[in-house]
């Protein structure tokens, strides 16, 4: 009979003749002897070392297959600790009051004032662009933005 690390060593052996990459070996090795254990305890075998080798093959052809038709093995993943980042219901409606109450303090910006910061945040526009493009100054821009984004914070202030 042989011993257990001469039975591991043999199936080493063998998975690594059919194309396993060594790192993979003593993966497939300890699941292969999972199995034998468990099969041992409610069935007799005449060769254990014949059932780990063939145990052994099997799970590596398995795995193989799985790779070349792109299975994902679902034991490897805890599907329990992916977390959902989508915002919970009660966030998304805060966040659409939020954008309804933005919405409102932009209407209530001076027309110029506005312009220019929806230029400068929503186009990327730079300042220099802004006053080609509005005839005025950059300083002129510079303090457009500025007004509006000072009224906007105070209007948002506690939302």
């Amino acid at each position: 009979m042989s011993t257990i690390a001469q039975m591991l060593g043999k199936a080493r052996a063998v998975v690594l003749r059919h194309g396993v990459a060594p790192q993979d070996a003593d993966d497939i090795l300890q699941e292969a002897f999972a199995r034998l254990e468990a099969y041992t305890r409610t069935h007799e075998l005449r060769s254990q070392e014949a059932f780990l080798v063939t145990a052994a093959v099997n799970i590596s052809r398995d795995q193989a297959r799985r790779r070349k038709h792109g299975l994902m093995d679902p034991g490897g993943l805890d599907l329990e600790a992916i977390a959902d980042s989508s915002p919970q219901p009660e966030e998304q409606a805060r966040a659409q009051e939020r954008l309804r109450r933005a919405s409102t303090g932009l209407a209530q910006l001076d027309p110029k004032a506005r312009r220019c910061l929806l230029m400068q945040r929503l186009e990327g526009m730079t300042y220099v662009q802004i006053a080609e493009r509005e005839g005025v100054s950059v300083a002129a821009v510079e303090k457009r933005v500025a007004r509006a984004v000072m009224f906007l914070t105070r209007w948002m202030d506690g939302w």
